[in-house]
């Protein structure tokens, strides 16, 4: 056997190896669902023992794979010479320099594993993604070229045609690829939208019988489907290369010309980077106004949309977000998918892509084992039967719902796996629903170029990153085998931490409050109920009538929960922050500032509100009592805090 297939044998095999235990039966056998607790270390290591059996399998796997490659050769390192005091010396050393790495890191790190931890959007890691990562890093794969990893890129292929299936994609005509993140993701999204949108023009400068009797404007304002089947006849003319080198890529369309980029007030930053980078220009991006729930106003849309089509200005791209970092909040994907159908009709076609680096995973929710999107009534009924979502909080919203049924309607999708997926980073992934759009871009090195006729796909052809760990794609595959896309899996582990959000979101807003030792009172107040599982908040003192105050108090209360006062492990709990200021959202926020009891003076006194944020990724927090327990820990720690601010 070769050494290629030897890898690739290892590779395939490694669930069966390493996860006897924890590999469910299939839907298709009947088999139980898997359990959530025993795919995770546990907060104090209760898993232990099988990380351990499962890392020494696989060290075992490995070295035997190098001992059966050509197992006839004579051994490079001479008898003995490991024995050495030099070689004893270097062991030693190692040791030394990974203790005193072990006491950085236990000293410095973010406890993630803790239900105290409700910070950033980071938790506890599966188990088989730790140790699909870990089997897969020793073989040191790199997936930027077929023949740098081959088992490793065909574990990345399989796992774009899962997430196409996870978004609601047709597997056979979506392309995906996994990414350093979501950011990269996006910046990649992009990239194509921009391309897309110049090649009508390359096509008429190269190929103006292609598009005879277009103007110019009519070109820039194809539909998506359009263009690629334009794309289709230019691939077979001998002038194709031509025809993509006079996109923006040199000689070809200046990028002012190719519009507006639409993105919502509760955008990451990675797409004001992605403006500079591809030479969009800040100018040329639209922030369109959030909602008092904080999701994309579509109606603002509709309106930007319709002024820019009167005013004949192109749109690149629209933007809406599944899951917004600060708040959780889940855009109507089904109304901004209508708009992009209204506006093509009128003329204005444009690229849609949903930036779902956070919330695409939640999706497994609403899916049964057959894949089949459940109706609205079978997903309210699955989040109280099987999650335990109390039916009081009507979770979904139909508005959530419809936003995540309407998923596949976009171009393309980020999504992340190392944020709900719970697998190590690096793994986000970009996954497009018509695969036709590679051919609008392709770079390649001639040596890693294969030049066979039939070759495999070399991933590194059409992403922005060069070389990208295989170990990535093997972590999530690993992770996906053990815990299915649908309900009964990645939706068991998530609903759970829907369920807690919703928890801390109606024990703050029912909370009467609490009186510090000085006998002044002070009450949780929060954002908005969460679309997923980040809850929003701040402390309040009652009759306090100074926004900035109220700033300032919730400063202090950040301050000691976060890395901010030092040594995270003696944080009574770890939480994060945000501000909402006008230049990111307007006055969307003076509904909140009202919501406090201030006076609309306070908001142009004082034009901010510090919110404190708990991303609720924690599977630990579920239990009714186990969550009480953790609330009153909570509550006594912001009690003790505020009391400390009064003196």
């Amino acid at each position: 056997m070769s050494v290629i297939r030897k890898a690739l044998f290892a590779v395939a095999v490694l669930s069966l190896v390493l996860f006897p235990a924890l590999l469910p039966a299939s839907a298709e056998t009947g088999g139980a669902d898997p359990k959530v607790d025993a795919l995770f270390l546990g907060t104090k290591g209760e898993n232990g023992p099988l990380l351990d059996d499962l890392l020494n399998r696989m060290v075992a796997e490995h070295l035997d794979w190098r001992r059966s490659f050509h197992p006839e050769d004579p051994p490079p390192v001479p008898a003995g010479v490991l024995d050495s005091p030099e070689a004893a010396e270097t062991a030693r050393k190692l040791r030394e320099v990974l203790l005193e790495l072990s006491a950085r890191l236990k000293q410095g790190s973010n406890p993630w594993f803790s239900p105290r931890y409700l910070g950033h959007m980071n938790a506890d890691l599966l188990l088989p993604g730790i140790a699909g990562y870990l089997a897969a890093m020793l073989y040191n794969p790199n997936n930027v070229v077929y023949e740098g990893g081959p088992a490793t890129t065909e574990i990345e292929m399989e796992v774009a045609a899962q997430l196409a299936g996870l978004i609601g994609y047709d597997p056979a005509r979506a392309w995906g690829n996994i990414t350093a993140g979501g950011s990269t993701a996006n910046f990649q999204a992009l990239w194509y939208a921009r391309n897309l949108k110049s090649l009508p023009l390359a096509v008429k400068a190269v190929l103006p019988e292609l598009v005879r009797g277009r103007s110019e404007r009519e070109l820039l304002n194809l539909p998506v489907g359009e263009v690629l089947d334009l794309l289709d006849r230019v691939k077979a003319s001998p002038k194709y290369e031509e025809v993509l080198r006079r996109t923006v890529k040199g000689a070809g369309v200046d990028p002012e010309k190719l519009g507006r980029l639409l993105v919502p007030q509760s955008r990451h930053y990675s797409w004001d980077k992605a403006a500079d980078l591809f030479g969009i220009g800040s100018g040329n991006i639209v922030a369109v106004p959030v909602d008092r729930h904080y999701r994309l106003d579509v109606s603002a849309l509709d309106r930007i949309l319709a002024g820019l089509a009167e005013k004949g200005i192109p749109v690149l791209a629209v933007v809406s977000v599944l899951g917004s970092t600060e708040e959780g909040a889940v855009d109507e994907t089904h109304r901004v998918a209508a708009l992009r159908d209204k506006y093509a009709g009128r003329g204005l076609g444009f690229y849609y892509h949903v930036d779902a680096a956070y919330g695409g995973y939640v999706r497994s929710m609403f899916l049964d084992p057959s894949g089949a999107f459940m109706s609205l009534e079978e997903a309210r009924r699955t989040a109280l039967e099987r999650y335990g979502i109390p039916g009081s909080a009507e979770w979904p919203v139909k508005s959530v719902y419809d936003a995540f049924k309407a998923l596949p309607e976009a171009d393309s999708v980020t999504i992340d796996a190392h944020k709900l997926g719970y697998v190590p980073y690096p793994a986000g992934a970009l996954v497009f629903r018509d695969r036709r759009i590679l051919a609008v871009q392709t770079f390649h090195a001639a040596y890693v170029q294969d030049l066979r006729a039939k070759a495999p796909v070399s991933i590194g052809e059409y992403t922005l990153e060069g070389s990208k760990p295989g170990a990535s794609a093997a972590a999530v595959w690993v992770a996906h085998r053990v815990l299915p896309l649908h309900a009964g899996g990645y939706g068991r582990l998530l609903g759970r931490t829907v369920k807690t959000a919703n928890m801390l979101h109606d024990a703050m807003n029912g909370d009467a409050g609490f009186e510090s030792k000085s006998g002044r009172r002070y009450r949780f107040i929060p954002l908005v109920k969460p679309d997923l599982n980040i809850v929003d908040y701040v402390v309040r003192e009652v009759g306090n009538p100074s926004l900035a105050a109220m700033n300032r108090l919730n400063g202090a209360v950040y301050r000691e929960c976060s890395y901010v006062s030092g040594d995270l492990m003696h944080r009574e709990f770890v939480i994060s922050k945000t501000v909402f200021a006008p230049a990111e959202y307007g006055r969307t926020p003076l509904d909140f500032v009202r919501k406090c009891g201030f006076e609309d003076s306070e908001w142009e006194r004082t034009p901010s509100v510090m919110i404190l944020r708990s991303t609720v990724m924690t599977p630990y927090l579920s239990d009714e009592a186990v969550f009480r327990t953790y609330y009153e820990m909570l509550r006594e720690t912001v009690k003790e805090i505020v009391s400390a601010t009064e003196g």
